[in-house]
Protein backbone atom coordinates (compact mmCIF):
# COMPACT_ATOMS: atom_id res chain seq x y z
CA UNK A 1 0.00 0.00 0.00
CA UNK A 2 1.38 3.49 -0.85
CA UNK A 3 2.29 5.92 1.95
CA UNK A 4 -0.83 7.26 3.62
CA UNK A 5 0.28 10.67 4.73
CA UNK A 6 -1.06 13.23 4.32
CA UNK A 7 -4.71 12.38 3.85
CA UNK A 8 -6.61 15.64 3.72
CA UNK A 9 -9.54 15.33 1.28
CA UNK A 10 -10.64 11.73 0.88
CA UNK A 11 -13.49 10.29 -1.18
CA UNK A 12 -14.51 6.76 -0.25
CA UNK A 13 -16.31 4.86 -3.02
CA UNK A 14 -17.52 1.32 -3.61
CA UNK A 15 -20.62 -0.77 -3.88
CA UNK A 16 -23.57 -0.07 -1.62
CA UNK A 17 -22.99 -1.91 1.67
CA UNK A 18 -19.23 -2.24 1.18
CA UNK A 19 -18.65 -0.21 4.34
CA UNK A 20 -18.02 3.28 2.93
CA UNK A 21 -19.76 5.20 5.72
CA UNK A 22 -18.29 3.05 8.48
CA UNK A 23 -14.77 3.56 7.13
CA UNK A 24 -15.39 7.27 6.52
CA UNK A 25 -16.56 7.84 10.10
CA UNK A 26 -13.60 5.98 11.54
CA UNK A 27 -11.08 7.63 9.22
CA UNK A 28 -12.42 11.13 9.85
CA UNK A 29 -12.19 10.49 13.61
CA UNK A 30 -8.63 9.14 13.30
CA UNK A 31 -7.56 12.14 11.21
CA UNK A 32 -9.56 14.69 13.20
CA UNK A 33 -11.30 16.05 10.09
CA UNK A 34 -15.01 16.32 9.16
CA UNK A 35 -17.03 13.46 7.70
CA UNK A 36 -19.32 14.21 4.76
CA UNK A 37 -22.04 11.61 4.19
CA UNK A 38 -23.40 12.23 0.70
CA UNK A 39 -26.54 10.19 1.46
CA UNK A 40 -27.39 12.64 4.26
CA UNK A 41 -27.08 15.55 1.81
CA UNK A 42 -29.16 13.76 -0.82
CA UNK A 43 -32.14 12.23 0.99
CA UNK A 44 -35.02 14.17 2.48
CA UNK A 45 -38.00 12.93 4.51
CA UNK A 46 -39.90 9.94 3.09
CA UNK A 47 -36.88 9.04 0.95
CA UNK A 48 -37.40 12.12 -1.20
CA UNK A 49 -34.25 12.86 -3.20
CA UNK A 50 -32.90 16.38 -3.14
CA UNK A 51 -33.23 18.32 -6.40
CA UNK A 52 -30.04 17.89 -8.42
CA UNK A 53 -28.92 21.54 -8.34
CA UNK A 54 -29.62 21.82 -4.60
CA UNK A 55 -27.73 18.57 -3.98
CA UNK A 56 -24.77 19.82 -6.03
CA UNK A 57 -24.80 23.10 -4.08
CA UNK A 58 -24.82 21.25 -0.75
CA UNK A 59 -21.93 19.03 -1.85
CA UNK A 60 -19.97 22.00 -3.25
CA UNK A 61 -20.31 23.81 0.10
CA UNK A 62 -19.30 20.72 2.09
CA UNK A 63 -16.17 19.95 0.06
CA UNK A 64 -15.04 23.58 0.07
CA UNK A 65 -13.57 22.86 3.53
CA UNK A 66 -9.80 22.39 3.65
CA UNK A 67 -10.02 18.78 4.87
CA UNK A 68 -12.70 16.08 4.93
CA UNK A 69 -13.59 12.44 4.37
CA UNK A 70 -16.61 11.95 2.10
CA UNK A 71 -18.44 8.74 1.31
CA UNK A 72 -20.82 8.03 -1.53
CA UNK A 73 -21.19 7.07 -5.17
CA UNK A 74 -23.31 9.85 -6.64
CA UNK A 75 -22.38 10.34 -10.29
CA UNK A 76 -24.18 13.70 -10.33
CA UNK A 77 -21.66 15.11 -7.82
CA UNK A 78 -18.58 13.04 -8.69
CA UNK A 79 -17.04 15.92 -10.66
CA UNK A 80 -17.32 18.20 -7.60
CA UNK A 81 -16.05 15.72 -5.02
CA UNK A 82 -13.22 14.21 -7.05
CA UNK A 83 -12.02 17.60 -8.31
CA UNK A 84 -11.39 18.64 -4.67
CA UNK A 85 -10.25 15.24 -3.36
CA UNK A 86 -6.61 14.33 -2.96
CA UNK A 87 -7.27 10.63 -2.42
CA UNK A 88 -9.92 8.13 -3.48
CA UNK A 89 -10.29 4.97 -1.44
CA UNK A 90 -12.12 2.33 -3.47
CA UNK A 91 -13.63 -0.47 -1.38
CA UNK A 92 -13.51 -3.16 -4.06
CA UNK A 93 -14.61 -6.07 -1.92
CA UNK A 94 -15.88 -9.46 -3.20
CA UNK A 95 -19.57 -9.77 -4.06
CA UNK A 96 -20.41 -12.44 -1.42
CA UNK A 97 -19.08 -10.16 1.35
CA UNK A 98 -20.93 -7.08 0.08
CA UNK A 99 -24.21 -8.88 -0.59
CA UNK A 100 -24.08 -10.56 2.82
CA UNK A 101 -23.60 -7.14 4.40
CA UNK A 102 -26.52 -5.77 2.38
CA UNK A 103 -28.89 -8.43 3.67
CA UNK A 104 -27.73 -8.37 7.29
CA UNK A 105 -27.54 -4.57 7.50
CA UNK A 106 -30.97 -4.13 5.95
CA UNK A 107 -32.58 -6.71 8.23
CA UNK A 108 -30.85 -5.24 11.30
CA UNK A 109 -32.09 -1.76 10.41
CA UNK A 110 -35.63 -3.05 9.89
CA UNK A 111 -35.68 -4.98 13.18
CA UNK A 112 -34.14 -2.15 15.24
CA UNK A 113 -36.10 0.56 13.37
CA UNK A 114 -32.86 2.48 13.03
CA UNK A 115 -33.41 6.08 12.00
CA UNK A 116 -31.39 7.17 8.99
CA UNK A 117 -30.99 10.54 7.27
CA UNK A 118 -33.98 12.92 7.50
CA UNK A 119 -35.83 10.50 9.79
CA UNK A 120 -36.08 7.75 7.17
CA UNK A 121 -36.19 4.05 8.01
CA UNK A 122 -35.63 0.98 5.89
CA UNK A 123 -38.59 -1.33 5.35
CA UNK A 124 -39.06 -4.91 4.26
CA UNK A 125 -39.84 -3.85 0.68
CA UNK A 126 -38.80 -7.05 -1.05
CA UNK A 127 -40.87 -6.23 -4.15
CA UNK A 128 -39.29 -2.77 -4.52
CA UNK A 129 -36.47 -2.92 -7.13
CA UNK A 130 -34.59 -0.24 -5.12
CA UNK A 131 -34.62 -2.31 -1.91
CA UNK A 132 -30.97 -2.35 -0.86
CA UNK A 133 -30.18 -6.06 -1.45
CA UNK A 134 -31.72 -5.84 -4.95
CA UNK A 135 -29.87 -2.57 -5.54
CA UNK A 136 -26.57 -4.29 -4.72
CA UNK A 137 -27.43 -7.13 -7.09
CA UNK A 138 -28.16 -4.65 -9.89
CA UNK A 139 -25.24 -2.25 -9.41
CA UNK A 140 -22.30 -4.25 -8.03
CA UNK A 141 -20.74 -5.46 -11.29
CA UNK A 142 -21.46 -2.22 -13.14
CA UNK A 143 -19.63 -0.16 -10.51
CA UNK A 144 -16.76 -2.60 -10.42
CA UNK A 145 -16.31 -2.20 -14.20
CA UNK A 146 -16.86 1.57 -14.22
CA UNK A 147 -14.48 2.75 -11.49
CA UNK A 148 -11.18 1.81 -13.18
CA UNK A 149 -12.26 3.67 -16.32
CA UNK A 150 -13.46 6.71 -14.39
CA UNK A 151 -10.31 6.89 -12.30
CA UNK A 152 -8.15 6.89 -15.46
CA UNK A 153 -9.84 9.99 -16.88
CA UNK A 154 -7.38 12.90 -17.28
CA UNK A 155 -9.36 15.27 -15.03
CA UNK A 156 -8.78 12.85 -12.15
CA UNK A 157 -5.04 12.29 -12.72
CA UNK A 158 -4.29 14.26 -9.53
CA UNK A 159 -5.95 11.62 -7.33
CA UNK A 160 -4.04 9.08 -5.32
CA UNK A 161 -6.14 5.91 -5.56
CA UNK A 162 -6.10 3.25 -2.86
CA UNK A 163 -7.97 0.15 -3.95
CA UNK A 164 -8.80 -2.02 -0.96
CA UNK A 165 -9.92 -5.56 -1.74
CA UNK A 166 -10.26 -6.88 1.82
CA UNK A 167 -11.63 -5.39 5.04
CA UNK A 168 -8.28 -6.15 6.71
CA UNK A 169 -6.70 -3.55 4.42
CA UNK A 170 -9.19 -0.93 5.63
CA UNK A 171 -8.36 -1.89 9.22
CA UNK A 172 -4.65 -1.55 8.48
CA UNK A 173 -5.25 1.88 6.95
CA UNK A 174 -7.12 3.01 10.08
CA UNK A 175 -4.40 1.67 12.37
CA UNK A 176 -1.75 3.47 10.33
CA UNK A 177 -3.67 6.76 10.46
CA UNK A 178 -4.30 6.46 14.19
CA UNK A 179 -0.63 5.98 15.02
Amino acid sequence: MPPLSPLSRVSIIGSSCAGKTTLARSLSAALGIPHIELDALHWGPNWTPCETEEFRARVRAAVAAPAWVADGNYSKTRDIVWARATTVIWLNYPFPLVFGRAVTRTLRRIITRETLFAGNRETLAITDPDWIPWWVLRTFRRRRRAYPQLLRQPQFAHLRVLELTRPSQAQHLLETCAS
